[in-house]
């Protein structure tokens, strides 16, 4: 089980800002089933029942959503440039969500928006191998043995990729360009491209297709719809 800290539960159940929500666990305000907490950093889990100054909290509840993100959006809640954020679409929504990992600028395709944190942090977890499925423009056509290096790991920076299937989907040698199916099981800072890069190939356009089980279905660019129990409950024991 995936648990949260205090202080955390306690803003995001609108009662008090963390710093605050931290002033009020050191002074002895707030209850975990029923036992006085003063420690900061103690960790609750989705059933424990709180209460501040003897009134119960009460947590939101907990909606996720699939979203097909546009390209030139940006994958967090705000943003110092000003640019649209992927929270903007969801002003019609009355609960406070983020994003389940993130997707490049200029990248378009499937990111979960929630306000579960256990199931963010579990999708999240290194451990958890939830697969991707990518689909790149690239600049030039991989031969054998880039296809071989993409397979079995590229080396980025001080990184060796995990294991990628790669399946090419349409090559145009008069336009100097493929399309090409990636799956990965791992998300990091610009991993995509980085692995094109590491076999000396461009990425001229990337979107993502495919999340675990879930698809963007007939989804269009700019819309979500909310995943079912059945949904969320089936990501909870992904392999």
């Amino acid at each position: 089980m995936v648990l949260q800290r205090l202080q955390k539960v306690i803003a995001e159940a609108g009662i008090a800002s963390r710093r605050k929500a931290e002033k009020m666990i050191v002074a002895g305000r707030v209850t975990v089933d029923g036992e006085p907490v003063t420690k900061l950093g103690t960790k609750v889990d989705t059933f424990s029942n709180i209460a501040v100054d003897g009134e119960p909290i009460e947590r939101e509840s907990l909606h996720t959503y699939l979203f097909y993100k546009p390209r030139g959006v940006v994958s967090t809640a705000n943003d110092d440039k000003g640019r649209k954020t992927v929270v903007d679409y969801f002003k019609n929504v009355p609960y406070r969500l983020y994003p389940i990992g993130r997707l490049d600028y200029d990248t378009s395709g499937l990111l979960l928006m929630t306000n579960d944190g256990e199931l963010a942090n579990l999708l999240m977890h290194p451990r958890n191998n939830v697969a991707k499925v990518y689909v790149a423009k690239i600049t030039g056509h991989l031969l054998p043995e880039e296809i071989a290096q993409l397979t079995h790991g590229v080396k980025f920076d001080q990184h060796k990729s995990a294991p990628a299937k790669v399946k090419i989907i349409r090559s145009d040698k008069k336009k100097n360009m493929q399309i090409v199916q990636l799956t990965i099981h791992e998300g990091h800072y610009h991993q995509v491209k980085r692995m094109f890069k590491a076999v000396n190939h461009q990425v001229d356009k990337l979107s993502r297709e495919k999340y675990a089980f879930l698809t963007l279905d007939s989804l269009v660019s700019g819309k979500y719809r909310e995943l079912s129990h059945a949904e969320v409950d089936r990501l909870k024991h992904v392999d």
